[in-house]
């Protein structure tokens, strides 16, 4: 079973694995989205997500980045 939008947590580790190097508070809801999208293990529609969900992700990412 793929990831879905609404796994902000584990899409969060995910980038952050993928983009060790980038603040995630500087990446673009156009390019996190993409990211997301292009996970290997993510499945779910694209027009499923919206500003609030990216804003989710983008908020686990950063917690997970400080660690």
């Amino acid at each position: 079973m793929g990831l879905k939008w609404t796994d902000t947590r584990e899409i969060a580790i995910e980038l952050s694995e993928q983009h060790p190097d980038v603040n995630p508070m500087s990446v673009r809801f156009t390019d996190l989205h993409r990211w997301v999208m292009g996970l290997p293990d993510f499945d779910d529609k694209p027009e499923h997500s919206g500003e609030k969900i990216l804003e989710a992700i983008q908020m686990a990412w950063m917690e997970e980045h400080g660690d």
